[in-house]
């Protein structure tokens, strides 16, 4: 989590970096529903083979977590297949659905900005955490 203040001129400054920050977050996010997808299918082919692997060898599946571990809060997959790579996915996919929600909220809630008249000498500081405005300075100069 990174806090940081940020001065900005205008409000329509502020709507300008929450825009782009939510077209970023969207386009990063299509991209990832379709690597989702690719794998989501690899995932699927993968299972059907195994399942028809382990039926007709008589053995059942084995749930077994060798070449997991975890060194501190790292958790490390050695020799990762196609289930390992789909939940990591779906958890960025995740990730960026609320970033996106929480940069569309924000830009809602700002929306009272644009009301404002004259702003000349006005300077907005801006507290932000990851981008997303938390508290707004307005300041005279």
């Amino acid at each position: 989590m990174v806090v940081q203040i940020k001065e900005y001129a205008s409000a329509e400054e502020i709507a300008e970096t929450l825009d782009k920050g939510i077209s970023d977050t969207k386009s990063t996010l299509g991209e990832y529903l379709r690597k989702l997808d690719d794998i989501r299918a690899l995932a699927e082919k993968s299972k059907k083979i195994r399942e028809v692997v382990m039926k007709l060898a008589g053995k059942k599946a084995a749930t077994e977590s060798l070449g997991e571990l975890t060194v501190g809060t790292l958790n490390i997959i050695l020799d990762a297949n196609p289930f390992h790579e789909l939940t990591a996915i779906e958890e960025v996919v995740r990730s960026h659905q609320e970033r996106l929600l929480v940069l569309q909220k924000a830009r809602e809630a700002l929306k009272w900005l644009d009301q404002l008249g004259d702003t000349e000498g006005l300077r907005y500081l801006v507290v932000e955490d990851e981008g997303v405005p938390e508290r707004i300075l307005f300041k005279i100069s």
